[in-house]
């Protein structure tokens, strides 16, 4: 089997890839390197041995996607390509909904022309809104809080019209959370360019010494310690849950939250990394990032249930291994 990923060369792509290269699938990478570098290609081969098929290429390029789907008979996608940084969305709007958007469709049309069934979405916990958690899948999309969260309901939308006008479409929808951790040979992780968006990338920059503190995004929240709670998942867990998608995907069009289906706060996180690593990370509460809600975590019952898949991994294993490849990184 053939899997096309998208966004191949990214945190959760890269993941991705060397799991379906171990269990010996054939894996073709579109990445256009906005947020990711190609050396990842190099250490995706390290680990597992074999090199998957690379294009850059931007997925809005209809042109040059058609490229690749003429060159291979592609089996199944895994959707991650696309924008996602929250504070960014608000300030640019267009930004993502051209990229996110366009390239969905974009893809979808290749779907069309050269009959391709099999679809993994990688969509996020932000499409249930500000409802109370624990999230369920059968909870009604709800108007995000940022235009990042806002592409990721009209794709799922698209993609549930796509599905209902064709019959043999197979589209599983992922809802995921906060994916933290790296691969436990420290080879490949999150990294990156320019400040961080995410939690766990500038932890690491400030246990460096790269940046000199991290900036905590409000603590008058209406949680135990005053900071956000969110499901934070290693991206090795993560990663074979789609994979466990991929291999139960049936006709019709289904929905699946991955996530631990617990809530870790932010200074839970923060105080995690400093016992386990031995390494001191200050931090100053600054003002609420726009567009964060203050809980967020799964009901994870679906996707142990259809997909005989849970999450595995501890905090204490994400705060470890995130660490691990933010010192190798630097060798």
């Amino acid at each position: 089997m053939k899997v096309l990923v998208t966004g191949g060369l990214g945190f959760i792509g890269s993941h991705i890839s060397v799991d379906l290269l171990n269990k010996g699938y054939d894996v073709v990478i579109i990445d256009n390197l906005s947020n990711s570098k190609v050396q990842v290609l190099d250490r995706i081969e390290d680990i597992s041995s074999r090199r998957p098929v690379f294009y850059e290429q931007d997925i809005c390029n209809l042109d040059d996607l058609e490229v690749v789907f003429r060159d291979h008979r592609i089996d199944g996608i895994i959707h991650l390509a696309g924008f996602k940084a929250v504070g960014e969305s608000v300030g640019d709007p267009l930004k993502y909904y051209y990229n996110n958007i366009l390239g969905t469709l974009q893809l979808l049309k290749c779907c069309d022309g050269f009959k391709v069934s099999k679809f993994i979405y990688s969509s996020s916990a932000t499409v249930y809104g500000d409802q109370q958690s624990p999230l369920r899948e059968d909870m009604e999309l709800r108007r995000p809080t940022n235009p990042y969260g806002e592409t990721k309901v009209m794709i799922e939308r698209i993609l549930s019209d796509y599905a209902c006008a064709n019959p043999e479409f197979c589209l599983s929808v992922l809802r995921y959370f906060n994916p933290i951790g790296a691969h436990e040979s420290g080879l490949i992780g999150e990294d990156p360019k320019g400040i961080p968006n995410n939690l766990m990338p500038y932890i690491t920059k400030v246990a460096k010494g790269e940046l000199p503190f991290l900036g905590v995004y409000g603590n008058d929240y209406e949680t135990p310690d005053g900071t956000c709670i969110r499901d934070y998942i290693h991206v090795s867990d993560l990663s074979m849950g789609h994979i466990s998608a991929l291999e139960n995907i049936s006709r019709g069009h289904q929905v699946y939250n991955l996530g631990t289906g617990r809530g870790r706060s932010v200074l839970e996180i923060i105080n995690t990394f400093i016992e386990v690593n031995k390494v001191d990370i200050p931090y100053r509460i600054v003002d609420r990032r726009p567009g964060d809600i203050g809980t967020a975590y799964a009901d994870v019952s679906k996707a142990k249930r259809v997909l005989k898949w849970e999450a595995k991994k501890s905090l204490e294993d994400m705060v470890r291994d995130s660490w691990n490849f933010a010192e190798k990184k630097s060798i």
